[in-house]
């Protein structure tokens, strides 16, 4: 990934700088509780005034988590499709990037870029990934009509698994593991050689 894109680690603010209103904020547990595979409006603000000690998300980046209380919650990460730039926590790191958002973010979720994460997340109380580290990840880099394609088919789907009134919670389970299993096909290259 550190060939194809450039990692910012965001910059730190407490409980104490969050206000009902002011810079939209992207914290690192906001990632694996409160977004899915991209977000488009900040659900969390900090004071205006500290707008020059943070950094930010630009519309398309990928913001990931750093850290968390399980392997399985670090390197989780959303798309930013807001139209505004969203500021980000020091336990996150931006990854810009010239590739479809969502189609990385979605990447983000295979079981192939788990395993690979894994290798390098640190195992303390909390757990963790460095920028170094992520920039070692893989990920495929079809071209951008076949990335936005497989983006049009994972939102379908993505769409029908999360409609809770599409069905019982068996025809759900079904769903969901169609989506897995049809996730991580299309988003299965060969190496190149």
């Amino acid at each position: 990934m550190g060939e194809i894109g450039k990692f910012t680690r965001g910059r730190r603010f407490t409980k104490d700088d969050y206000v009902q209103e002011g810079i939209g904020c992207i914290h690192y547990a906001d990632i694996y509780t409160r977004h899915g595979t991209s977000a488009s409006a900040a659900v969390s603000h900090v004071r205006p005034d500290m707008a020059s000690s943070l950094r930010f998300a630009k519309p398309g980046d990928i913001v990931i988590a750093a850290v968390g209380e399980t392997v399985e919650d670090v390197g989780k990460a959303v798309a930013w499709l807001g139209t505004e730039q969203v500021a980000i926590h020091d336990d996150c790191f931006t990854f810009q990037h010239l590739m479809n958002p969502k189609f990385v973010s979605y990447c983000f979720q295979t079981e192939r870029l788990n395993a690979e994460k894994n290798k390098f997340v640190a195992r303390a109380k909390v757990k963790r990934l460095s920028g170094e580290s992520l920039a070692k990840l893989t990920l495929p880099v079809p071209p951008i009509e076949e990335q936005e394609r497989i983006v049009a088919i994972l939102d379908k789907f993505d769409a029908l698994v999360n409609d809770l009134t599409s069905g019982l919670p068996a025809e759900i389970k079904a769903r969901r593991q169609q989506y897995e299993h049809y996730r991580d096909r299309l988003l299965t290259f060969k190496e190149a050689t």
